[in-house]
């Protein structure tokens, strides 16, 4: 079992800039976030395996999220620059030992934290 604890989020006005991390209780090779806005499916936002060498981004956010993660201490974090109303919804932490990019295969998931931009 992995535990996951996701931090950050909260509440922005468009364009500003919001931080979340998660924490992982041991390593998996891949971590990524996700994001469910209500009425909408939940979506990949970005995947980060390790080594470090790969990342996966939506296209709605290239350019404006960077993801990283820190292999010493299992965290994993997004750093969501240029934030959109489009950008408001859950966002959820998420690992698995194999591919992380598809919600339906993912093994392990965090409680989830809301992101909020106004405009």
């Amino acid at each position: 079992q992995v535990q996951l604890t996701e931090s950050g989020g909260g509440s922005v006005q468009a364009g500003g800039s919001l931080k979340l991390a998660c924490a992982a209780s041991r390593y998996t090779y891949c971590m990524a976030y996700f994001r469910q806005a209500p009425g909408k499916e939940r979506e990949v936002v970005a995947a980060i395996y390790t080594p470090a060498t790969g990342t996966h981004y939506a296209d709605s956010v290239k350019g404006r999220f960077t993801i990283s993660r820190d292999a010493a201490e299992n965290t994993m974090y997004l750093q969501m620059n240029s934030l959109k109303n489009e950008d408001t919804a859950m966002y959820y932490c998420a690992a698995d030992s194999s591919s992380c990019t598809v919600s339906s295969t993912v093994d392990y998931w965090g409680q989830g934290t809301q992101v909020t931009v106004s405009s």
